[in-house]
């Protein structure tokens, strides 16, 4: 996930030192506000990749892709030939009896929408910190450095019993917020939590996210993706037409290869069972996991 994360935020020089900070901020099953808190140092190390450079700064950071209409609305002013007719104004030509066109600006800013995975598959770990908190943590530092650098933040989070939604905006408080809704689904995360008959999924996630984002947002996906299917490939090719695309994937160690041959005791909390593994259960238990990184 980290080595995903790198290829796309390239760390400024007085960077190495500092490399460590993501890593070793949070231990455990859960994370905390204050350490999401904390990365905002992190990110001012960080700069994020632009494919082009504006040509004024004072018009935003970046220059229009050309997806989609990447527009805005500035005025409507009375019909010249040459005019593209499907930007009339039909209501102001109504009522003042002469065609009027709508005229529009260039965007030069990116919205950035962090899609944050808190589902239950993400509560597990092996090694310092459990998935949901990794997935967190990288969902902040995103988010710190997309603001630090003049972008609109907002995302989603979502788990099985639900999900919620922040527009995104150049502001520190709605950031805060986004935050704030990413630490209280992993604070309720907890082996005993009871599912709802119809999980609100990643391919719903993405959905929701279609239909909230506006083309020329860099869209970041925070998951482990175990539950990707048919229906999120579909919504990442409508998605990927008129956005850029961020997907980073949380995984722990244990869950591509198992440990060396023997008996371990493994609960979930209630029952305890014991397992036995042999050379050949992991190697078709490696070849599994193989396949499924393939496949995705």
């Amino acid at each position: 996930m980290l080595a995903r994360l790198r290829q796309f935020f390239r760390p400024q020089p007085e960077a190495s030192a500092n490399e460590s900070v993501l890593l070793n901020r949070s231990r455990g099953p859960y994370c905390s506000m204050d350490a999401l808190l904390a990365l905002r140092w992190t990110a001012h190390t960080l700069k994020i990749n632009r494919t082009r450079s504006a040509l004024r700064q004072e018009a935003g950071p970046h220059q229009s892709r050309f997806r989609g209409r990447g527009m805005e609305f500035a005025e409507v002013r009375p019909y010249q030939p040459g005019d593209d007719v499907r930007n009339i104004d039909w209501r102001v030509t109504a009522r003042r009896q002469k065609p009027h066109t709508k005229l529009f600006n260039e965007e030069r800013e990116r919205p950035v929408f962090i899609v944050c995975d808190q589902s239950l598959s993400q509560f597990f770990g092996s090694r310092t910190s459990f998935k949901s908190v990794r997935a967190a943590e990288a969902a902040a530092l995103i988010a710190w450095t997309a603001l630090d650098h003049g972008d609109r933040v907002g995302g989603l989070v979502f788990a099985e019993n639900g999900h919620h939604a922040y527009k995104p905006a150049r502001s520190r408080k709605k950031l805060l917020q986004v935050l704030q809704g990413i630490s209280d689904y992993n604070q309720s995360l907890h082996i005993g939590m009871a599912l709802p008959e119809s999980s609100f999924g990643l391919a719903k996630a993405l959905l929701e996210t279609e239909r909230l984002i506006r083309p020329g947002t860099l869209l970041v996906v925070i998951s482990d993706f175990q539950d990707c299917n048919t229906d999120c490939e579909d919504a990442l090719r409508r998605l990927s037409r008129h956005n850029e695309m961020l997907w980073v994937r949380t995984a722990d160690m244990l869950e591509e290869r198992l440990p060396g041959s023997g008996f371990y005791p493994v609960s979930d909390g209630e029952e305890t069972l014991v397992l036995e593994t042999s050379q050949a259960d992991r190697q078709r238990y490696e070849a599994l996991a193989s396949h499924e990184h393939a496949s995705l």
